[in-house]
């Protein structure tokens, strides 16, 4: 792998650049290297995903399920690589999008960007629906609509979408005053949040009552009715629900200084960071939990581990620190659906394209887009009130679907490569793989592809844990056919207006 280092270039030169690509610029280049960092780690928010899925992972494997995230680093990482030179050659908004239509054509273009988009709308929802697991345990006024708290009632899924809306009400405000503002929240939020996982790492180092070695204690897996190799496949999901997002400094490209450069680095720096520091997350939980056989971890997780080592008032410290990530995190989600709509809107590809591609003259920023994830995201938020296991089942089912996004992308690109049309030595200033990217384009496929069929595969532990609808345990592939029979239809009635 080689980056050959250039001079800064000037926004000037951006937009020129963006020119050559075929694109008039329009969005405003505020963003620089920190802030285009933030985008990506906001979005995989280790501090707000390790809190929600810890006892997801530990109640299939033990301690053991700890390898399970070295495992989907390592996958992601090479899929990030391969974003990371895409991001170098083609520095567009809407990048998931761009970079699939211009290795594999309009149709898998526009499917990449469908699916994507998408699935942030529901990612967006997960997301603001987490504020319910901190809040109310800050302060019970919190629990605006009364009753239990706990995310599987009625009063605290109802809560749950009061809370969820009011912060995607906060969030599309902020993208609509412009990027400026947003990259300052969300630079500050992953501020804090960084803080925060380094506090609670030292925190618990240094309350841990058993070594480092309990990530080899294999005896749940032994125990599991699933088998060794089946339970730490569902493990492994956890991991694979956490480390996404980190492509999301690829869709603001058009508003980062010195794209080619910085995002590039940022997309790679984003996982990396987000990979250290959750594990490290994961392994001082499992060294400082009061016990590992209590059912407390399975059950309760993180926040468990956190009471019992920090006490009532530094785990409150801790809770409003998941809050502003929970906050930011929900914010990324919404910037990047919304540019990867703008995108898919400014070359004609969604209805009501002249619309979704206004940018306004004065805040630089695609308003109606924002509005538009904003609204359809607090849409699935509703669905928590009638069934919160469908609502899970959804969001689990749109992790797949950004599995499915990066396929569409990372084998386009193979088979360029395999063709001879990718050159192996990139310009000057451009990040490349060089000789090593077929094998690399190689592996994070073969990679994207088993995760995929492991986050689809119908079981009942995922997709109907209390086996009460059994449709839903083929939700997965369900889902993935209905979304691509519309996309069809979609796209189907946009080519006969045009044509």
């Amino acid at each position: 792998m080689t980056v050959t280092e250039l001079p800064q270039t000037a926004p000037s030169s951006d937009d020129a650049d963006l020119a050559s690509l075929g694109y008039r610029p329009t969005l405003q280049r505020k963003l620089g290297r920190y802030a285009s960092f933030a985008a990506g780690f906001s979005f995989v928010s280790i501090l707000t995903t390790i809190f929600q899925l810890f006892a997801f992972g530990y109640s299939f494997a033990g301690p053991a399920f700890f390898w399970t995230w070295p495992i989907v680093l390592l996958g992601q990482l090479l899929v990030a690589l391969n974003f990371a030179e895409l991001a170098s050659r083609y520095p567009i908004s809407g990048a998931a999008y761009q970079w699939a239509r211009r290795l594999g054509g309009r149709t898998v273009g526009w499917f990449a960007g469908w699916y994507m988009a998408l699935a942030q709308v529901i990612t967006a929802a997960a997301a603001a629906i987490a504020l319910q697991v901190v809040l109310p345990q800050l302060w019970g006024g919190f629990q605006i609509v009364g009753g239990d708290p706990a995310l599987d009632t009625t009063t605290g899924a109802s809560n749950a979408v009061v809370l969820g809306a009011g912060l995607l009400v906060v969030t599309t405000v902020i993208n609509i005053l412009g990027v400026k503002i947003m990259s300052h929240v969300n630079s500050i939020g992953v501020t804090c949040e960084i803080v925060g996982v380094a506090c609670v790492v030292l925190a618990l180092f240094s309350a841990s009552r058993r070594g480092a070695m309990v990530v080899d204690d294999t005896s749940a897996l032994h125990g599991s009715s699933l088998g060794v190799v089946g339970a730490f496949l569902v493990s492994g999901l956890m991991a694979a629900y956490v480390m996404v997002g980190f492509d999301s400094a690829g869709e603001l490209s058009e508003e980062t200084k010195d794209p080619r450069r910085t995002t590039p680095r940022t997309i790679i720096s984003a996982l990396l960071v987000s990979g250290v520091g959750g594990a490290l997350m994961i392994v001082a939980a499992l060294m400082a939990a009061p016990s590992l056989d209590d059912g407390h971890l399975a059950t309760d997780g993180l926040p468990y581990v956190l009471t019992a080592v920090l006490g009532t008032f530094w785990g409150k410290v801790l809770l409003a620190d998941v809050a502003i990530a929970i906050s930011v995190c929900t914010l990324a989600i919404q910037t990047a659906g919304s540019r990867l709509v703008f995108s898919m809107a400014r070359d004609g590809q969604l209805p009501a394209a002249r619309h979704l591609s206004a940018v306004h003259a004065r805040r630089g920023t695609p308003i109606l887009p924002s509005l538009i994830i904003g609204a359809l995201a607090v849409a699935v938020l509703a669905i928590n009130i009638g069934n919160a296991a469908l609502f899970t089942t959804l969001s689990s089912v749109c992790i797949v679907m950004i599995y499915l996004a990066y396929l569409l992308i990372t084998v386009p690109l193979l088979v360029q490569r395999v063709r001879g049309r990718w050159t192996r030595e990139a310009e000057p200033g451009f990040f490349s793989l060089g000789k090593w990217g077929i094998a690399v384009n190689v592996l994070a496929v073969a990679y994207g592809a088993a995760m995929l069929v492991n986050l689809a595969w119908p079981r009942p532990e995922v997709y109907d844990p209390a086996g009460d609808s059994p449709i839903l345990l083929f939700s997965a592939p369900l889902v993935l056919a209905a979304v691509g029979l519309l996309g069809y239809l979609v796209r189907r009635r946009l080519s006969a207006r045009t044509a």
